[in-house]
């Protein structure tokens, strides 16, 4: 190869401030392939043009953009990857927050610190029928899931003599980033038989079951509380006042969303965390 408009490996990584074993790797990932690559020896070859893309693509790996992410970041134009890369960061900005959080929750209980008082009672409920939909997914997805379940739940029940009680959602095993579940929007339905009829017809991942009469323990929570990890919190609360009162838990923890959820403001109660008991 003799054409002077090209670097070697060696010169390109010292232009661009990145070291051969990084621009492998780059070319490796599709990140930045060389311009020309010899057959016979391996070598590879890159354009002085081509020093802007290796210095973003290194920028970006300091800030932890997926490999993915950066392949197609790097092929945008400018004013368009500016609005990518500041999207990017609002979402990391914001799991940094909830992590934050996270740590704050697990310090306080590591340490014995519960600073947070809830009022815990008892309830009873009659039997129900609730029209259901239930999805395995991760704790992630929940903010996004239980609206639009909740939503489809209450366009149905409005077919079956309305929404008889607040909607809820039951966890009938954990929901993390690692676990999903399952969890379970339900809607109390005013006319059982109207239900059944409208779950036979649609067929729509919606089934119709008996929810039986009971009694809950829960506490009310605002709508900042409901947050994650401050909704943990309330939890472990609720859990640790049925221990105390020697009840046993019957049934999947679940949260009551009585209020209206988008009116509510951050210090309007809107939810109960409820556990079944006996």
């Amino acid at each position: 190869m003799h054409d002077d408009s090209l670097l070697t490996i060696g010169a390109f990584a010292a232009r661009a401030r990145l070291s051969p074993k990084a621009l492998r790797l780059y070319d490796r990932l599709g990140l930045l392939a060389p311009a020309y690559v010899d057959e016979a020896t391996g070598y590879r070859w890159y354009r002085t043009d081509q020093v802007d893309r290796a210095r973003l693509v290194a920028l970006l790996r300091q800030i932890d953009m997926p490999l993915a992410r950066i392949a197609d970041m790097v092929e945008l134009p400018g004013p368009q990857a500016a609005e990518a890369l500041a999207a990017y960061w609002a979402a990391v900005e914001e799991r940094r927050a909830v992590q934050g959080a996270v740590v704050a929750h697990l310090h306080d209980r590591l340490s014995g610190r519960r600073p947070t008082m809830y009022e815990i009672r008892t309830v009873d409920v009659p039997e129900q029928a609730v029209l259901a939909e239930r999805r395995h997914l991760l704790s992630d997805e929940l903010p996004r899931w239980i609206p639009a379940a909740l939503g489809r739940l209450e366009e149905a029940a409005a077919a079956c003599g309305g929404v008889a009680a607040a909607p809820y959602v039951a966890y009938h095993a954990e929901v993390t980033p690692d676990s999903d579940g399952p969890a379970e929007a339900c809607v109390p339905v005013a006319d059982a038989r109207a239900a059944a009829a409208w779950t036979e017809e649609n067929r729509a991942g919606i089934v119709l079951r008996v929810e039986p009469a009971g009694r809950l323990a829960l506490t009310r929570v605002t709508k900042a509380q409901v947050a994650y990890p401050q909704i943990v919190s309330a939890y472990d609360a609720v859990e640790r006042w049925i221990a105390q009162e020697g009840l046993t838990i019957t049934g999947p923890c679940r949260e009551v969303y009585f209020a209206d959820w988008e009116a509510a403001s951050a210090t309007d109660e809107v939810c109960d965390i409820a556990f079944p008991v006996g």
